[in-house]
């Protein structure tokens, strides 16, 4: 018996020919056209850089010729066989002239891809410092201005006024223009709020709705990737990063949701004023204001908003107010938090706040819906914080009721909380919304 070898078990037919054929040419093609990317320095004799792709491409050469006038009546397997055998020659000698070793192409190969390595490592440091998980650069201390932060419906817009127009913080502009319901102004950068609608809009999240799902750090790369248009929002960091701009007062209720976009943004660090008013005032003014509302709806945005003021906020030097303590004194309640902006490095107001200024701007009529609260039955105490009962336009004992009344106990037990300041510790259990 013949010994048998593998390529005795070989048989190659007119088709499989040309077609090896056309696979050799294009491989060979494709040396070429991937050869400039083996550029590296060579010392000749005379310590000439020499660029392999150019060197490469004449030892080639006559190769093309024999692919280009390939025809097929040439009997395909001897000649595929001698092109094969013609490259691999060329390709053996072109490596001894040029020095090349699979050692130094390893080594070569190692030292690209560390190279690669660190400047991705570098991309990617540049990249978080723009995280929305990373401080915003505060310098020596120093806050060129502050956020006003708290729920709608709760009297930010009445301190802002007392802050803005009585002591002269600034706001830039424009600013939103007062309304039926605030008829003194709302004290907002028209730029934030739009760039606020912006960034919630495309997480499918509106001011009254699935404010929970927003997420502060797909905002930030949102804006970066360019998804989310940050037109608005520039044009408000000329204003808000702008030193000679300080000392600024910034107030949008949405920031209490997406005040972690923008942190990063901003070149130094501000300070921040929470002020919170009673769950139930908040609930009623929205579903007048609304007309849709439930009263539900209310105190469950009331609890999502506080809540997300606060953690959003955590962290930052932070001055705690409320709507109750401003109408009661505003004169000594508003100077109070201006004293304390000042020792969290914010710049003194230009001027003092007034009576003039206080009579102006607060309706004593503000205080009437204390007095409606005050008289009706009591439903529990927290810490000397009374709970009362209240007045629901939902059926007795339905759903509907069950889950308003449940809803207004958990706001209520926050409100004392804050009250008591308990609420304002690190590890306070908020309730689980959905």
């Amino acid at each position: 018996m013949h010994d048998q070898y593998f390529a005795s078990y070989l048989s190659f037919g007119f088709k499989t020919t040309v077609v090896i054929g056309i696979f050799l040419g294009v491989y060979v093609l494709v040396l070429v056209c991937l050869s400039p990317l083996l550029y590296t320095t060579l010392n000749g004799t005379n310590g000439v850089p020499t660029k392999r792709g150019e060197a490469l491409k004449p030892a080639l050469e006559p190769l093309f010729e024999k692919v280009k006038h390939f025809k097929p009546h040439v009997p395909g397997q001897m000649y595929a066989e001698g092109i094969a055998k013609d490259i691999k020659t060329r390709l053996v000698k072109y490596r001894k002239q040029e020095g090349f070793s699979d050692a130094s192409l390893m080594k070569k190969a190692a030292a690209d891809i560390s190279q690669l390595r660190q400047r991705r490592s570098d991309v990617f440091r540049d990249e978080d410092t723009t995280s929305a998980l990373a401080p915003a650069k505060a310098a020596s201390g120093q806050r060129s201005g502050f956020v006003v932060l708290g729920m709608h419906r709760s009297g930010t817009s009445m301190m802002s006024g007392l802050l803005v127009n009585g002591m002269g913080y600034k706001t830039g502009g424009p600013l939103i223009g007062s309304a039926f319901d605030n008829e003194k102004g709302f004290f907002e950068l028209l730029p934030v709020v739009l760039q606020n609608d912006e960034f919630m809009k495309k997480q499918r999240v509106w001011w009254s709705s699935s404010v929970l799902k927003y997420d502060a750090e797909k905002g930030l790369e949102d804006k970066n990737s360019g998804k989310v248009d940050f037109t608005k929002g520039d044009r408000a960091l000329k204003f808000l990063n702008n030193e000679k701009n300080g000392p600024w007062l910034q107030k949008d209720p949405r920031m209490c949701i997406t005040l972690k976009t923008w942190l990063p943004l901003l070149t130094n660090e501000p300070a921040a004023v929470f002020t919170y008013r009673h769950p139930l005032e908040v609930a009623l003014s929205l579903k007048k204001r609304e007309k849709h509302f439930s009263l539900e709806r209310g105190l469950r945005l009331w609890i999502m908003y506080n809540m997300g003021a606060l953690q959003n906020s955590a962290g930052l030097c932070r001055v705690l107010s409320s709507n109750e303590a401003v109408l009661a004194d505003p004169l000594t309640e508003v100077q109070r938090i201006a004293d304390e902006l000042t020792k969290c490095g914010v710049p003194e107001p230009p001027q003092k706040l007034t009576k003039d200024d206080v009579d102006k701007f607060v309706d004593p009529a503000l205080q009437h819906n204390k007095k409606e609260r005050e008289d009706k039955a009591v439903i529990t105490e927290i810490n000397g914080c009374v709970i009362r009962e209240y007045e629901s336009s939902e059926r007795k004992g339905s759903a509907a009721s069950l889950r308003e009344h449940d809803l207004y106990l958990q706001a209520m037990k926050i409100y004392c909380d804050f009250k008591s300041g308990a609420a304002f510790k690190d590890d306070y259990e908020w309730p689980e919304l959905d």
